[in-house]
């Protein structure tokens, strides 16, 4: 394992053991609830769109250390973001942990994200780490349904 390998699993076991954002948000515009029947999660997130700004972020719920951490920095690298961002984000997220994309590909756009490169080697792991994204992208357009990973 290499040192980045390692300051990576640091990040993950920080925002799982102390998770940012986590709570709800009182007076929340929208939310979304959901669900990963395969381990378990089980996760709301709650936010507040402003002039298509995700002005503020929140999640609550039980999960395993990836769905728990991905909802955590999930939660800081969207908020202030423009809807549009955001979903730009989701994609770019979403395309590294499943493979096609890199590390590399990404930039500097995915940030502290890029930590779960390497959860694209477990197939089941990815509903874990995309829990919280898919339940944030319901919320931010206000479709109201559970989101699952099955």
């Amino acid at each position: 394992m290499t040192d980045l390998d390692d300051l990576y699993q640091e990040l993950i076991l920080d925002h799982y053991r102390r998770p940012r954002n986590f709570g709800r948000l009182e007076g929340a515009d929208r939310h979304a609830e959901g669900n990963n029947p395969l381990c378990g999660d089980r996760l709301t997130v709650f936010l507040n769109l402003r002039d298509d700004v995700v002005t503020d972020v929140m999640f609550e719920g039980a999960g395993c250390a990836i769905s728990t951490a991905s909802a955590s920095l999930m939660t800081e690298a969207v908020k202030g973001k423009t809807r549009e961002q955001a979903e730009k984000l989701f994609r770019r997220f979403h395309a590294l942990i499943t493979g096609k994309e890199t590390v590399g590909d990404n930039g500097p756009e995915l940030g502290k994200l890029k930590a779960f490169a390497g959860v694209g080697q477990y197939p089941a792991r990815v509903k874990c780490a995309t829990l919280a994204w898919h339940a944030f992208d319901a919320a931010l357009n206000n479709r109201f349904e559970d989101v699952t990973t099955e």
